[in-house]
């Protein structure tokens, strides 16, 4: 089965979704929002029935919580950023495409919700002023997530920016393969493969329970084309915020071969603020007393205008 078929399989309606999970029917649901529902069913197949506290169901369940007016739609200021509507320039020596708004999941607390992307077109522009920028060694391709973009286009872009003699490396920012494994398939390792640039795979993941032995597997065909894969976790209220929760990811996540790089706070985004944790000194010294200092990633913070992340 074609990955684009297994995303078909998404839960999309809200309804459903909390039939197929034997939710309570008097809880506070959001069923309209412009940050639609979008799950795939080998999440939805480890969420716990009727357990509003499940938490892989709080990352992506929509409810009356986000309705709070707190936060920012733009929390890091991407539109300050802009060279054209998918070109971010940041920080120095690299930029970031947006090559899509589209994502195997919405994450209640996606920092892009409400980013105004621009759909099609073949990145000329980009690539161009790309071309022109010689201080320019590393590119970022992300969204959305650009694993959704046919392995047609990505082929296309990869081949494109070899073209580009100072890009050195390549980013991608994924959570693709945590919902759905099957995009890693054969003619996309032939594309990384061929690709003469280093590329580098940072993947979203913020619970152990993600993973399974279908992602594991996935990953370490990417792994075995010699491109790192590091991770990023964002620290949610109610989803990983405990030592227990943390310390557990961060060791399976170095027992599969997959390096811990940031630990985030959460970016002020409007609508995802009751995920927000406030105290978290004593938790960072707990970890950084239990763990090996490979498995210890960076707690860090997004701020604007910075020329890199804060370290917190």
């Amino acid at each position: 089965m074609s990955w684009k078929s297994i995303q078909k399989e998404n839960f999309t309606d809200i309804e459903e979704l909390a039939a197929f999970l034997e939710l309570p029917y008097a809880f506070p649901l959001l069923k309209k929002s412009k940050f639609p529902l979008n799950l795939p069913r080998r999440l939805a197949l480890k969420i716990s029935k009727n357990n509003l506290e499940d938490p892989i169901l709080r990352q992506f369940l929509p409810i009356e919580d986000e309705n709070r007016h707190s936060g920012y739609t733009d929390p890091v200021q991407d539109a300050s950023f802009q060279k054209t509507s998918h070109l971010l320039h940041k920080y120095a020596g690299r930029m970031l495409i947006v090559t899509t708004g589209a994502c195997a999941m919405n994450c209640r607390f996606c920092f892009r919700q409400n980013y105004e992307y621009s759909s099609g077109g073949d990145f000329s522009k980009e690539l161009e002023i790309l071309s022109q920028d010689e201080t320019i060694e590393e590119v970022l391709l992300s969204g959305g997530d650009p694993l959704s973009l046919s392995n047609r286009r990505l082929r296309i872009l990869l081949e494109n920016l070899a073209k580009i003699p100072h890009v050195k490396r390549i980013r991608f920012h994924t959570r693709f393969p945590v919902g759905i494994p099957e995009r890693i398939d054969g003619e996309f390792l032939t594309i990384l493969e061929k690709c003469p640039q280093q590329i580098i795979f940072i993947l979203h993941i913020n619970l152990a329970e993600e993973l399974d032995p279908d992602i594991t597997s996935a990953l370490k065909k990417i792994a075995r084309l010699g491109i790192p894969i590091l991770t990023q976790t964002v620290l949610l209220r109610g989803v990983n915020d405990s030592l227990e929760v943390l310390k557990k990811l961060f060791l399976t996540l170095v027992n599969n071969g997959l390096i811990p790089y940031y630990l985030h706070q959460l970016d002020p985004v409007q609508g995802a603020m009751h995920f927000e944790v406030l105290l978290h000194k004593e938790l960072l010294e707990a970890l950084h007393a239990e763990l090996p200092g490979y498995a210890l990633p960076r707690f860090v913070k997004e701020e604007p205008f910075a020329k890199g992340k804060t370290l917190l």
